[in-house]
């Protein structure tokens, strides 16, 4: 009985061993491996892209009494912002639609979401949520820079929370989600309308509401360490070709054009940005140079797997142009206090890359995408057109609602008080150079001196060990 026992069980075992190599060919035909090894790889881009990127390109920025605050605001989102999207986010976004306007409930908390292929893809359902996730994540990081150096970090937070349920979920639906963008055949390849024009109109509208830095334009902090915001614009780039690429979703080539587009209109922005600086300014300046160069990624996010290299230039050329306008034209006209030029960079040039691919967009490209107006079909403009004016209304008109709703129940700043003193002692108990703390003769660049005596003050008696 104990043979016939030990025969059955070595049958089924050789049954096993010779049953797994069909099973692995089954599980290969729905799942990529190479398609899937690259969207983890360009997950992680493009977090690297957040924290530490945005974080050292926004740090670098600000008066030296508020750089742990600023990076706080990526590497808090990192965290929170993940966990929205992992209980609710994704499902908002990407769930079954509901009259093509919001996604349904379908994968609360990721339910359904696992390693199994996605519906119409090479690679796991899990690591295409993964993915998108990261580009949430970014998109509530952006809109920081706005309000940096006075926001409540208790209102931060409420309104990082709802802005990535009530406008992100719903405009990612729109677009990639099957929403109603989507249907009507509006082209963003990787987020121009969803990440860039929302996070930079956002950003303008919040600028407005919370109001500008006290002594803005003529006493505010001048940036404190320009080589960490080069570090961070390098930190950009360089994953930028996860957030562009990585949207092919797959390992192809697809993916390689949208790698040497992205590459393109970054150095062609980067490069008119100084150009046109120096004309302007009489030289060319490295925060430009930088700052151009993140204006080029952002136009050709939307074109990024459409568009040939030659129209890549142009679009960075483009941006180059629009951002410095928007920066150092239009802001001082207007008057608001976009403290580090979300609006001029993401709003503008997400707005110039999302009509550009209207323009130059080409199925030699991309088959699964459309001709653009170059190319005969000038109806793609208009759906780019609509695209564009549809993210500018929701964002703007969301951010409006939840900023005035958050003010009803909390201040959106701090105390004039706290501002002197810095957000990284008052909101956060630390600070980042101890040896040119409170006391040093050199912490705060702010011209009148009681401004200086008061905030000197309460940041000593706030200081750890002070």
């Amino acid at each position: 009985m104990r043979n016939r026992y030990i025969g059955m069980g070595l049958g089924v075992a050789m049954l096993l061993v010779l049953a797994a190599p069909s099973i692995r060919a089954q599980a290969s035909a729905e799942v990529n491996t190479g398609d899937t090894a690259w969207l983890l790889i360009s997950s992680a881009l493009v977090m690297l892209m957040t924290a530490p990127g945005l974080a050292f390109f926004y740090g670098g920025l600000v008066g030296q009494r508020n750089v742990l605050s600023t990076l706080m605001y990526s590497f808090f989102l990192l965290c929170v912002i993940s966990l929205q999207w992992t209980l609710l986010g994704y499902s908002l976004a990407f769930g079954e639609s509901v009259r093509g306007i919001i996604g349904g409930l379908t994968h609360l908390g990721l339910r359904g979401v696992d390693g199994a292929a996605k519906a119409g893809m090479s690679v796991p359902h899990v690591a295409f949520a993964m993915f998108q996730g990261m580009f949430a994540v970014i998109t509530v990081a952006l809109i920081t820079g706005a309000f940096v150096e006075r926001i409540n970090f208790r209102a931060f937070v409420l309104f990082a929370l709802l802005w990535a349920t009530l406008v992100y979920a719903p405009l990612a639906h729109w677009v990639w989600g099957g929403g109603w963008l989507m249907t009507l055949g509006a082209l963003d390849f990787a987020g121009g309308t969803v990440v860039h024009i929302s996070s930079g109109v956002s950003a303008l509208i919040a600028a407005r509401i919370v109001g500008r830095r006290t002594g803005y334009p003529d006493k505010i902090s001048p940036p404190h360490n320009l080589p960490m915001t080069v570090l961070g614009a390098a930190l950009l780039w360089f994953g930028w070709f996860g957030f562009n690429a990585g949207s092919a979703l797959a390992a192809n080539g697809l993916a390689a054009m949208a790698f040497m587009v992205t590459h393109v209109a970054a150095a062609s922005a980067g490069f008119t940005w100084a150009v046109v600086e120096w004309i302007h300014r009489g030289k060319p300046t490295v925060l430009g140079t930088v700052t151009g160069a993140v204006a080029g990624l952002v136009a050709i996010t939307p074109a990024s797997g459409y568009v040939t290299t030659v129209s890549a230039l142009i679009i960075g050329i483009g941006a180059g142009a629009v951002g410095y306008w928007g920066v150092n034209i239009l802001k001082p006209r207007m008057g608001y206090d976009d403290s580090l030029d979300v609006f001029g960079i993401h709003g503008l040039c997400g707005s110039w890359g999302a009509i550009a691919t209207g323009l130059f967009a080409t199925r030699a490209v991309n088959p699964a995408g459309a001709e653009g107006a170059l190319y005969g079909n000038v109806g793609q403009l208009g759906i780019q057109l609509v695209g564009v004016l549809a993210a500018w209304a929701l964002a703007a008109s969301m951010t409006w609602l939840i900023l005035k709703g958050i003010a009803l129940v909390m201040p959106l700043r701090v105390t004039q008080e706290d501002e002197l003193a810095g957000l990284d002692i008052v909101a956060h108990g630390e600070v980042a150079y101890h040896f040119l703390a409170p006391g040093m003769g050199h912490a705060i660049p702010v011209s009148a001196s009681s401004e200086v005596s008061a905030a000197e003050r309460l940041a000593q008696e706030r200081s750890p060990g002070g």
